[in-house]
């Protein structure tokens, strides 16, 4: 879910716990712990809503002065339907984080890993990739995906995917800019 730089603090100091979306159709669930730029985010409603039946405590509470300013600022379609999602920081850390700390694997857990990259690879139209992936992070931490990408001939947004695949198993964190391998990561690297 894409969150707005703007309402970035607010989100992660609990002032923002409201956002208006347009969308053709629902992008989110309630219940769900979504991913963002601002941190983890539950979403514990979701519900459509007329531009003109949007109150203004909703418009605060999405860190708005007024409605006018809502509904001035909402994208896509006048046609599509207005959807205003009740939000909270997710207060729990976030599973990958646990993962990539845990340095100490067992052949089981390395053989899984294995296994989980083989099957990423085997997927891909563009071929095996995981094993470069994770030797320029290694080898190159810290440096722009853009960079990285070009090295490898390859186009920067699905590179990045492919990073974010590797941190979904606990192998890669993101930084400020660029990558570096995980504890675990820098494990399963390590010669045996």
């Amino acid at each position: 879910m894409l969150i707005e730089k703007r309402l970035h603090a607010g989100i992660r100091d609990g002032s923002i716990t409201v956002m208006f979306r347009r969308w053709h159709r629902r992008q989110v669930t309630a219940g769900r712990v979504y991913r963002t730029a601002a941190g983890r985010v539950v979403v514990d409603s979701v519900a459509e809503v007329r531009p003109g039946r949007i109150r203004r405590a909703d418009a605060i509470a999405a860190g708005y002065r007024t409605v006018a300013e809502v509904v001035a600022d909402l994208r896509g379609s006048p046609d599509d339907p207005v959807y205003l999602l009740r939000l909270r920081r997710a207060d729990e850390p976030d599973p990958r984080d646990l993962l990539a700390s845990s340095a100490d694997l067992s052949t089981s857990d390395v053989e899984e890993i294995s296994r989980r990259l083989a099957r990423l690879d085997a997927a891909s139209s563009h071929g095996a990739w995981t094993s470069e992936t994770l030797a320029i992070v290694q080898r190159r931490p810290a440096v722009r995906a853009g960079d990285l990408a070009e090295e490898l001939g390859r186009e920067m947004l699905p590179f990045k995917v492919d990073v974010r695949k590797l941190k979904n198993l606990g192998l890669t964190l993101s930084l400020e800019v660029g990558y570096r391998l995980s504890p675990r990561g820098e494990a399963y690297l390590r010669p045996r």
